[in-house]
């Protein structure tokens, strides 16, 4: 191996600068054995590198050539597949795994050895070393480039080293002293050895003259022993005196360890007692004012106050762990919870004598308020239980059930105070209502006692009767279903004759404004009162302490406020604001029953105050869901504005079913129908209300299904009437109408107006052709031949010469109709005309000069006539176009 190690360096790498440091006969693994070397090899050029090179011997001949590098700092992991057992298998990681098996275990070893040797003095790399045996992995490895590599490659190092700066120095001393040293390399080399022979006998002699000096050394060496040992026999002596000294410090340092503990423990436990002391010990004047606290002065009330917080802070303190156990801690809490009981129960009671003493004060204030249609005022009340508010909050926070008591005796209480307030108030309100006629005279039920005025109410409210749609004057027309109408509302106001067309806007002004004031004095009354109890009870500082919601008609029913309790506490409470509005609800339970009778009443009275309580309730129901969409105001009057909506509904229905209900005369004209003035009074009287409201949209609707039911029934009326004709019916109606829509000018109704206004003009020409007909009949009958004959073919310039139509025949139809009979036949025409228009819609010039239109359009129609078929004739009629203006004006002027 030596002999191609040799032959290697000098053929391959010794020309690229390159010296070979080990070598190991492989081949891979698995395939036919074809043998080659693994060189590891470093370049003698700086800076160095180190390569592991694969030599393969040439197929041509005996010389090996070089056929693969890798640099060494590619390689990763050097698998020697078993560390204890010796395997001649190994593998090298460079860009791929190549797997080898050396020709003996030695030189694999030798290899591996040398590549880890290289790894640690070139590279300093982390080349993962696995199942490699310790001991071909040397501990360390001596830094610095004038270092040999070790191990097997020792003889490859010694070839060649690097010598320093004093050797080079040296060598050129002693090769300036033979100056044939490089000319005679041998005669050098034996003055060298010469030289060296010399040195090493002075070196011998030298040696062998200090064996004096040497004995006397080590003499003193064996003083020194004697010496050491005595000091060993004093430093003994010193430490068993040591140790009798540590065994007393020992106890000295126990002693002052348990002393500082004692300490420790001392300052500890005066700790827990100053604790203890500061935090549960409840102040004499506190016990004193939760004891015998005065609760009726202010001054009293913050005493007692401050006593129940104190008494919370000391109940709610953090004991230490194991303070629960003594027996003082024990005895301080069940005093605690003594004096809490004690003052709950004092203030339990005194405020449930606080909600009836100030409940029987405010009774006495409402006489004064039972002839007024105003609420009394709760302030005083109000401001006086404040004052309790933070005992409240406390009697919450420590006793639940007690709080709950106090707060159904308020709901039930209050309930009872407010019932009676609030059906005075009602009352009045009825009363002021119905009790004054058009003349401002008193009801004759104004004087009686309430509960008949109540029970003359209620009979009012279970009425059967029929609504009337329509307050209007128009209403005297002679229309048989709206007549009975309004005799059932004249008895159920029981007014005497008077009927409810007499109702007029000076009625509903009245009825308006007592509506709003009965809501105006009720908000403020429902606000005051969601914020007392807000503030009372201390309902608005926590969300909720449980996500239970409780059923409000249970609760309501009931009477309670049913939750399940473990030791006071309320195991499922619903959220703040469910809780005000139960309370809100229990409270003023009887304003929404209140507020519909209310209602169904002024509908009684007159079912197009359902308007003017529409408009009123959507803008108090809109100013509540601003402040408060979940409030009980906002909710109830919400509820009542749906009764209302039903209402104005209800009339809207009416309206339609009187339209269609409606009879005619059969012996006078019609006219105006009834139900056009009406929906002419309700879109006026709907424009003034609904002005700028919130429910506007509700009106519209309603417009529009008013609108289309009064064309239908104007058509319906015109069908069937008997002495006016259809089209005079039509007519004037849709004439009416359209001058509502336009002098009202409703958006909404843009499209029904330009149909009204289409239907007035096709039915005003129907009428004019129909009524005016043809004045000179025979004169139309023959010119109606004239033009049957021109159809037939015959040229119109030729139509004289027939017999039936010459110049002859057609100047004796035209003597008939001289200027005073077409003027006597217009008359009568006029006459008829005037029979079947009405006063009041004022049509009869419209139509009368429509007509002078219509005879002169036939009258040029005959002219032409006579001029393209009687040319050069002369033949004209007995009266001009001039004398028609003339006898139309005359005509009308004389009637």
């Amino acid at each position: 191996m030596t002999a191609i190690k040799h032959a290697l360096q000098r053929d391959i790498f010794t020309p690229n600068d390159e010296r070979l440091l080990s070598i190991v006969n492989v081949c891979k693994a698995g395939k036919k054995k074809r043998n080659c070397f693994l060189c590891a090899t470093v370049t003698t050029e700086r800076p160095v590198q180190v390569n592991v090179v694969k030599v393969k011997k040439s197929d041509k001949g005996d010389f090996y050539k070089r056929q693969t590098a890798w640099a060494l700092r590619d390689l990763a992991v050097v698998d020697a597949k078993d560390a204890v057992k010796e395997s001649p298998e190994f593998d090298l990681h460079f860009d791929k795994v190549y797997k080898w098996v050396a020709s003996s275990t030695v030189e694999k070893n030798t290899f591996i050895s040398c590549i880890w040797k290289l790894n640690q003095r070139y590279l300093r790399k982390k080349i993962d070393f696995t199942n490699v045996s310790s001991q071909l992995l040397e501990e360390s490895v001596p830094s610095g480039e004038n270092q040999s590599v070790a191990g097997g490659d020792e003889e490859a190092v010694d070839e060649y080293q690097e010598l320093n700066a004093r050797e080079e120095q040296d060598i050129e001393i002693m090769m300036e002293g033979c100056e044939y040293a490089i000319s005679n390399a041998e005669a050098f080399a034996e003055k060298l050895s010469r030289e060296l022979q010399v040195l090493d006998g002075a070196n011998i002699q030298s040696i062998m003259a200090s064996e004096k000096q040497v004995n006397i050394l080590m003499k003193l060496l064996d003083e020194a022993l004697k010496e050491v040992d005595q000091i060993e026999l004093k430093l003994s002596s010193y430490e068993e005196m040591l140790q009798s000294v540590k065994e007393q410090m020992d106890q000295i340092s126990e002693s002052n360890h348990l002393i500082h503990l004692s300490n420790t423990n001392n300052v500890k436990l005066l700790s827990e007692i100053e604790f203890l002391v500061n935090h549960m010990d409840l102040a004499k004047g506190h016990i004193k004012a939760l004891q015998e606290g005065d609760l009726t002065s202010s001054r009293g009330i913050e005493a007692c106050t401050n006593a129940a917080d104190a008494l919370l802070q000391c109940m709610n303190v953090a004991l230490r762990p194991g303070h629960d156990m003594l027996h003082a801690v024990k005895q301080q809490q069940q005093r605690f919870s003594d004096l809490r009981e004690q003052f709950a129960r004092r203030l339990a009671s005194h405020l449930n004598s606080v909600f009836v003493q100030q409940g029987h004060d405010q009774s006495s204030t409402l006489a004064q308020h039972s002839v007024e249609l105003t609420l009394p005022n709760h302030h005083p009340f109000h401001r006086d239980l404040l004052r309790y508010a933070k005992l409240m909050e406390w009697l919450k926070n420590t006793d639940y059930g007690k709080y709950e008591g106090l707060t159904k005796n308020y709901m039930d209480y209050l309930s009872r105070l407010y019932e009676r307030e609030i059906k005075d108030f009602f009352e009045v309100a009825k009363i002021k209502m119905t009790g004054t006629t058009r003349e401002g005279k008193k009801f004759a039920t104004l004087p009686r006692k309430e509960s008949a005025v109540k029970q003359e109410t209620e009979s009012l409210h279970g009425s059967s009767g029929k609504l009337t749609g329509s307050t209007s004057s128009l209403n005297k027309l002679s229309v048989q279903s709206s007549g009975n109408r309004r005799s059932q509302s004249s008895s159920l106001l029981d007014m005497g004759n008077m009927s409810a067309s007499d109702l007029d806007v000076a009625d509903r002004t009245k009825f308006d404004k007592i509506f709003e004031q009965v809501l105006s004095e009720l908000e403020p009354l429902c606000l005051a009162e969601q914020d007392f109890i807000s503030k009372f009870f201390k309902l608005q500082q926590h969300q909720s302490i449980s996500g239970t919601t409780m059923n409000e008609a249970e609760e309501m029913d009931g009477g309670t406020l049913s939750r399940s309790y473990t030791s006071g506490v309320p195991q499922t409470v619903s959220s703040e604001k469910d809780m005000i509005r139960q309370m809100m609800t229990k409270i003023f339970r009887c304003i929404e029953p209140e507020l519909n009778n209310l209602i169904a009443l002024g509908d009684k009275i007159d079912s197009f105050n359902s308007l003017y309580m529409l408009v009123k309730m959507s803008h108090h129901v809109w100013t509540a869901q601003n402040v408060d969409p979940a409030s009980f105001l906002s909710t109830t009057l919400g509820n009542v504005l749906v009764t209302v909506k039903r209402n104005f509904d209800k009339c809207i229905s009416n309206q339609m079913k009187q339209m269609d209900e409606v009879k005619i005369s059969k012996k006078s004209k019609v006219g105006i129908l009834p139900f056009v003035a009406e929906f002419e009074e309700f879109a006026a009287l709907a424009e003034s209300i609904f002005k700028n409201a919130e429910r506007r949209g509700d009106l519209d609707k309603a417009y529009i299904k008013l609108i289309r039911a009064v064309f239908v029934s104007v058509e319906k009326v015109a069908n069937e009437s008997q002495k006016t004709p259809r089209d005079v019916v039509m007519m004037e109606n849709f004439h009416h109408i359209f001058a509502t829509l336009s002098r009202l000018k409703i958006s909404c109704l843009e499209a029904e107006k330009k149909e009204a206004k289409q239907k007035y003009t096709d039915h005003l020409q129907s009428y004019v052709i129909y009524s005016l007909g043809q004045p000179l009949e025979k004169l139309n009958h023959f010119f109606e031949g004239v033009e049957a004959r021109v159809a037939q073919g015959i040229r119109e310039e030729e139509v004289s010469y027939q017999l039936a139509f010459n110049k002859q025949e057609l100047r004796k139809v035209i003597k008939e109709y001289p200027g005073k009979e077409v003027k006597k036949g217009l008359d009568n025409l006029y006459k008829k005309v005037d029979k079947h228009l009405c006063e009041e819609e004022n049509l009869l010039q419209v139509v009368w000069h429509s007509m002078q239109d219509e005879f002169i359009r036939q009258y040029k129609h005959f002219e032409g006539l006579i001029a393209r078929c009687y040319p050069g004739s002369g033949i004209t009629m007995e009266f001009t176009i001039q004398d028609i203006l003339d006898y139309c004006s005359s005509i009308a002027q004389s009637h």
